[in-house]
């Protein structure tokens, strides 16, 4: 679609890692503190092109069905509904709802506005499983890949357990384990997401310990 992961992500982080504080207050140990034990990854836009995968999914759907679809327009207005509808949630006005049924809410209102019509149950749900089959970044598996070498590598995102499952399979994500907003039934970026264990976060100061190009640079500078 002409655009790059690093313009899709804009300043957007890749990891939040810790780093080891020692007891006069500075920072030790470089980024591959011992403290730093996992790392945990935004998912879509940041291991996944979503963007993209999506809005093909569109167009070849639409083309069967003879219906003239701007592709990349389609899929930004079914991510434009990923806030809104999550923010239904958190003020209550829908109870705990996954994001596969976030994500149909949304597609059975584009459609309209879309004026993409005709399609049967079973279309659109496959449709709305194309946030299962998003394609990966080209560094993104090699890249975990090696960091999952010295670390535990984990998703962190609002997808619910069985897309990030199929996600997973489908694009060779080499997870460690799968945690996320269905595990503490709230969206990031509330609080209870990163804290699944219940046991209170680390303050953040709002500055990166590491700022990496890629997946590859990032294992590099992480030593692995």
């Amino acid at each position: 679609m002409g655009v790059s992961r690093r313009e899709f992500l804009q300043t957007g982080a890749m990891v939040m890692a810790v780093a080891h504080v020692d007891a006069s207050g500075q920072s030790g140990g470089g980024v591959a503190a011992p403290a730093v034990k996992a790392l945990v990854f935004d998912t879509f836009g940041t291991v996944v092109d979503w963007r993209s995968s999506v809005a093909r999914e569109a167009e070849a759907l639409a083309k069967r069905k003879g219906v003239a679809l701007d592709g990349p327009k389609f899929a930004d207005a079914w991510r434009a509904g990923y806030g809104p509808s999550m923010n239904r949630v958190r003020s209550g006005e829908l109870p705990w709802t996954k994001l596969d049924a976030l994500h149909r809410m949304t597609l059975d209102r584009i459609l309209v506005d879309f004026k993409f019509a005709g399609l049967s149950e079973d279309e659109k749900a496959t449709l709305n499983h194309a946030w299962h089959r998003l394609t990966p970044w080209p560094d993104a598996v090699s890249g975990l890949t090696r960091l999952k070498k010295k670390y535990i590598i984990a998703p962190l995102s609002n997808g619910n357990i069985s897309l990030m499952t199929d996600l997973a399979k489908y694009a060779g994500l080499p997870w460690d384990v799968i945690l996320g907003a269905e595990l503490a039934r709230h969206y990031k970026p509330d609080r209870e997401v990163y804290r699944p264990d219940g046991k209170p976060d680390l303050k953040a100061d709002g500055v990166a310990d590491v700022s990496a190009t890629d997946f590859n640079d990032l294992a590099k500078q992480l030593g692995v």
